[in-house]
């Protein structure tokens, strides 16, 4: 890596994780759009790349994987002006491999201290700069809960730490709109698409409430909380 360039210095860059099932991966179409959304937000340009050549090495990786995980990133190698400022721009590329994310079955729910700044110009983005999330599940491993809720500014149910999330009140689904400041899962979007639910911008009463509340990502697929604040949730098949 570049000594001062802006991957290094500022983790400039973006990444996605893709799930791979029986030599496939899933969801690709969705996850090279919001990568070049993504990119495109913080101004890392990917003209030197296409489509197709990316979707043959993740489809390569997968047929070797068989069952797991790729991260696709792109780094933006380009020196930082307020440094050197000396040398080529340049946008490299990095395809990790790994074992499926082995996350909690029936995870328990808390509320993170970690609010989510919808206002923020990385709000919505999965850039490399990921130290707050991970920061405010380690928060809540910390009290001895699986995952943390968080809230945005206005004290509206955003996201879970590293998932998004779904809850079920008289059987009526629901979800943070992106308004919100949540990430646009690839898997939050494969639900919408195929379920009737409604996008809100919901307090965090709605979870309190709620019959049901879910995980969502690539890693884990979807996955029903036992509890949410130590109060036990309704298990049900979906």
């Amino acid at each position: 890596m570049i000594p001062g360039s802006k991957i290094l210095l500022y983790g400039k860059g973006v990444f996605t994780t893709i799930a791979v099932h029986d030599a496939k991966p899933f969801f690709w179409d969705k996850h090279w759009k919001r990568l070049t959304e993504n990119a495109a937000t913080l101004g890392i340009d990917l003209s030197r790349y296409t489509e197709t050549e990316i979707s043959d090495a993740v489809h390569g990786a997968a047929a070797e994987l068989k069952t797991g995980r790729i991260r696709v990133s792109f780094f933006d190698e380009s020196p930082a002006e307020l440094w050197s400022g000396e040398g080529e721009p340049e946008v490299s590329l990095s395809l990790l491999t790994g074992r499926s994310r082995q996350g909690p079955a029936n995870p328990g729910l808390t509320i993170s201290p970690h609010r989510v700044n919808s206002t923020s110009p990385l709000a919505g983005t999965k850039s490399c700069n990921y130290l707050e999330p991970l920061m405010a599940l380690q928060e809540a491993n910390a009290r001895r809960f699986e995952e943390g809720i968080r809230l945005n500014e206005r004290g509206e149910v955003a996201s879970a730490c590293v998932a998004n999330v779904f809850w079920v009140k008289d059987e009526n689904l629901f979800t943070p709109s992106l308004r919100t400041g949540c990430l646009a899962g690839t898997t939050r979007e494969y639900i919408l698409e195929n379920l009737a639910c409604e996008e809100v911008e919901a307090g965090i009463e709605a979870l309190h409430e709620a019959d049901e509340i879910f995980l969502t990502s690539a890693g884990l697929g979807s996955v029903q909380a036992a509890e949410f604040e130590g109060r036990p949730l309704k298990r049900a098949d979906h």
